[in-house]
């Protein structure tokens, strides 16, 4: 009997914390009419001011993906306290990797902008992204470009990568299989290895500054598993606050599809790095 009672009030907790959450859907970020711009933003409703935001870039190769895909993310940091905004970016075919960045830096501007309508601060801005997402977080926080076109400086107060895949895009495309991931990377990379070098973060990693929180599963790829400790070395030897999570028996897609329960422990090390950076 008190087990089932116990059960029955977490159970309509959980009813209350989720009613808390509001969503505002797809605002447009970059000032047209373009799905591709747009955002979704989940935050709780009370009364407290400052809070971080995250903002999330969906992975999918540069050719797939949505934010919509990714409501149930954005409802368990809210839940948690975070302001969570979701974002939408132009996809391959019809963009390529640059163009995706440049709209990816006008959403941080964006919410840099605008978040403290939702009760968070344009002082704590956190950025995460997973796969091609984690890749497009990095470049736009690494390559100085994408801030200076925007028109503000790098406003990051910290960054997330959940399994980031093209790191180093020059390594991975020259050396990979010619297979149909190959030839769908081309339409973001381009077939040039010079093209492939500058659109790779770690060619600017001498320029990140800011702190990272770094995880790759035991069971993903191989480029992901060489690359993402390659990133935490030079990071932690230009003293930039760094760890890495390496998160075992976990492939590629479950590395975020964890993430769909609330009480996945990545939750507790992304909201604890969030609190000590937010210092």
């Amino acid at each position: 009997m008190y087990k089932s009672l116990v059960l029955l009030m977490l159970f309509f907790q959980t009813l209350l914390a989720t009613a808390q959450v509001k969503k505002v859907k797809n605002i447009s970020y970059a000032g047209n009419t373009d799905e591709a711009n747009t955002l979704n933003i989940f935050y709780k409703n009370d009364s407290i001011k400052n809070k971080p935001v995250l903002i999330f870039i969906h992975g999918g190769s540069w050719s797939s993906g949505k934010k919509e895909t990714y409501w149930w993310l954005g409802r368990n940091f809210a839940r948690k306290g975070v302001v969570t905004v979701i974002v939408n970016y132009p996809l391959a075919p019809n963009a390529q990797y640059e163009k995706m960045a440049n709209d990816c830096a006008l959403a941080v501007k964006w919410v840099q902008e605008h978040i403290a309508d939702y009760r968070a601060s344009a002082e704590k801005i956190f950025v995460m992204g997973h796969s091609a997402g984690a890749h497009l977080a990095e470049l736009i926080n690494a390559d100085s470009r994408y801030f200076k076109k925007a028109g503000i400086k790098n406003p990051i107060k910290g960054i997330v990568l959940n399994d980031p895949f093209g790191l180093d895009m020059e390594e991975y495309l020259t050396t990979a299989e010619k297979d149909h991931f190959y030839f769908d990377f081309i339409r973001t990379f381009t077939d040039r290895p010079a093209v492939w070098k500058v659109a790779s973060p770690l060619e600017y990693v001498n320029d990140i500054k800011n702190p990272h929180l770094l995880f790759y599963g035991s069971k993903t790829y191989g480029a992901i598993k060489l690359q993402t400790p390659k990133l935490y070395e030079k990071l932690k030897a230009n003293h930039v606050p760094v760890e890495l999570k390496e998160i075992k028996g976990k492939s590629h897609v479950p590395m975020i599809s964890q993430m769909i329960f609330g009480g996945n422990q990545l939750y507790k090390d992304i909201l604890d790095f969030i609190q000590k950076t937010s210092l």
